[in-house]
């Protein structure tokens, strides 16, 4: 069964910083992009960054670029979202999917193409 779990998620003073991991288990994270998603409370669910397969793509959110970095190691199927200067807005529960393996590059960060979810790590970013 494929499986996503993001961890990683707390409690940090603005300015600070966290990493987010996004684990796979049941495949393979070789053939897949993942993408990092964040929902705030009342809010929309919106892209933050996503990375190809491979890793030779990355894309950022206007909001975090600059401060986010998306990262993914293979030989331990884990993706990464390092995150620095964070600042109250981007409070929010952060999730990682992933679409199907034939999803255009170009919809790799666009949640209505994500087939599968995690449950979500909750990052509060407050003094």
């Amino acid at each position: 069964q494929l499986q996503l779990v993001e961890s990683g998620g707390g409690l940090v003073q603005p300015g600070g910083s966290l990493r987010l991991s996004c684990a796979a288990s049941g495949f393979t994270l070789d053939y897949y992009a993942i993408g990092w998603f964040r929902q705030a409370p009342g809010k929309e669910r919106e892209g933050v960054s996503c990375i190809s397969s491979s890793g030779g793509i990355t894309k950022y959110a206007d909001s975090v670029k600059g401060r986010f970095t998306i990262s993914r190691d293979n030989a331990k199927n884990t993706v990464y979202l390092q995150m620095n200067s964070l600042k109250p807005e981007d409070t929010a529960v952060y999730y990682c999917a992933a679409p199907k393996p034939s999803t255009p590059v170009q919809a790799m960060c666009v949640p209505r193409f994500m087939d599968y979810w995690g449950k979500g790590t909750l990052v509060t970013v407050s003094s």
